[in-house]
């Protein structure tokens, strides 16, 4: 029986690509989205793979969220944490609301997810989690105080949970993207991204599916022996 695996904001972007790659990977995969109903209709129409719409920051809609997946699909081995926001702006002009979304969301999200699921992979002796980190979460960014510290906070959250879940089969890791070609990083204004792609040692952004084919293999039964690590895949840009 093929193990089903959760993949938060999983219908574009890094999350459609990691969806993708557990579904040829073996996996029953379920993708969570937020919001865009349209996009997440396209999702499943193209990939086969349901989509559940819930807000990973709001605790009890992840409990609810993960026991109706279970229920259609069987229990929960696999958990990617990719679901995030930006609220970007410097200190003194940033909102606490701005804030505060970001971290109920980046990191709110991931204690949600792993509340629901991490109880019956210890109790089975098997499970899965992958946290998405960013290259911002360990070398900083300005004008990020809110992205960079929900993202620093993943990584610390993946060390301590990975030695938690260890003994009972159950591994935790992350993974650290650098700057990879998704609408997120569309966004950016030509002249800065310009900027940062000449920071970059091997000279261009990264792709979805660079990322997703180490999620693939973290959540694999290859991967046992590797937990409690940061995978950083950023093109040399840092180096940590």
């Amino acid at each position: 029986m093929a193990r089903v695996a959760i993949v938060t904001g999983g219908t574009r972007g890094i999350g459609e690509a990691i969806c993708r790659a557990l579904k040829d990977a073996g996996f029953t995969v379920a993708a969570n989205y937020a919001g865009n109903e349209a996009k997440a209709a396209q999702f499943t129409a193209d990939t086969g793979i349901p989509a559940y719409k819930f807000d990973v920051g709001d605790h009890l809609a992840c409990l609810d969220g993960c026991a109706r997946i279970a229920a259609d699909l069987g229990p929960v081995d696999a958990v990617v944490n990719n679901a995030g926001i930006t609220r970007d702006g410097v200190l003194h002009k940033m909102s606490f609301e701005d804030w505060n979304e970001v971290m109920r969301i980046n990191l709110g999200g991931c204690f949600n997810m792993a509340k629901a699921t991490f109880p019956g992979m210890r109790e089975r002796g098997w499970g899965r989690i992958v946290n998405i980190g960013s290259i911002n979460g360990q070398a900083g960014q300005y004008g990020q105080v809110n992205y960079a510290a929900a993202k620093s906070g993943i990584h610390g959250f993946t060390k301590a949970l990975a030695q938690e879940g260890a003994k009972f089969g159950v591994t935790v890791n992350a993974i650290a993207p650098g700057y990879i070609d998704t609408d997120m990083v569309a966004a950016v204004p030509a002249p800065v991204l310009e900027k940062i792609v000449a920071k970059i040692p091997v000279g261009r952004l990264g792709n979805a599916h660079e990322i997703a084919r180490s999620v693939a293999f973290l959540c694999s039964e290859d991967a046992g022996f590797v937990t409690g690590s940061t995978m950083s895949i950023n093109g040399g840009q840092h180096m940590y």
